[in-house]
């Protein structure tokens, strides 16, 4: 079995793969971990030959199509998947702003984005655009997920604007508000004119499976309530095709 040290360096090196670096030559990504070229080396052939990774010419590589493989078999054993990817694009090409799906990993307690769409998007790029990894206290996806998992904020709590929610009280009493209201918004919170918002997706037994959002320019939140409206619309269908059955209670208090 591969050593922990050998298996968190397999993980640096598949991370390093995203939408800007979608191929690494062996030398920069030596430079981007900070691991020797040597070590490096060693490990981007055994995740060759595992099918992970695939050499595309002399010292160069990307990612492999059994990660695709690996994907499919993820987003097959989650059941809700389908119906929120396909809300999540009725929201996009409805409201024209960067639509997402973002889970809570209970273990890390980490945000991830597992999918996006801009269709039909207007305006500028938004902050995070890219990311697959978001501040749980700093996002509305993030905090709408923490607060439904009673969880408090990150420590450390990065403080990444003036906006930004660090203090444990500020954060007990957002959370009581989002739980109670069902929803969560941000503005300037991650960057200067960036906003968010984010419904809950819901299981049968009224769990919360992920978060449905939106990110825009802060300076078009007066769109809020009708963003809103249409998140929980698209939401409330996916609960509802799930099982759920109580996702009229306390819907979008203080929305308007």
């Amino acid at each position: 079995m591969a050593s922990s040290s050998l298996l968190s360096g397999a993980v640096d090196v598949l991370t390093a793969f995203d939408a800007d670096h979608t191929e690494w030559r062996l030398s920069d990504l030596s430079r981007h971990l900070g691991v020797p070229t040597s070590t490096l080396h060693e490990q981007l052939l055994a995740l060759v030959e595992t099918g992970l990774l695939v050499r595309v010419a002399r010292g160069r590589y990307r990612l492999g199509w059994r990660l695709l493989k690996l994907s499919s078999a993820l987003y097959g054993s989650l059941p809700w998947y389908a119906p929120a990817h396909a809300a999540m694009e009725r929201v996009a090409r409805a409201a024209h702003r960067l639509a997402f799906l973002c889970v809570l990993d209970a273990a890390s307690g980490r945000v991830l984005c597992i999918a996006r769409s801009v269709q039909g998007r207007d305006g500028p790029p938004v902050a995070g655009e890219l990311d697959f990894e978001l501040p749980a206290h700093a996002t509305a996806s993030g905090k709408l997920l923490l607060a439904h998992a009673g969880q408090p904020l990150p420590r450390p709590a990065v403080t990444f604007t003036p906006s930004t929610v660090t203090d444990a009280g500020t954060w007990a009493a957002q959370a009581q508000a989002i739980r109670a209201e069902g929803y969560a918004v941000t503005a300037d919170e991650w960057a200067a004119g960036t906003a968010s918002l984010a419904v809950p997706v819901r299981g049968a037994d009224g769990g919360v499976l992920a978060a449905l959002g939106v990110s825009l320019p802060t300076r078009h939140l007066r769109e809020r309530e009708a963003l809103l409206r249409a998140l929980q619309d698209a939401a409330d269908a996916v609960s509802w095709e799930l099982g759920y059955r109580a996702v009229t209670t306390g819907r979008l208090r203080g929305a308007s």
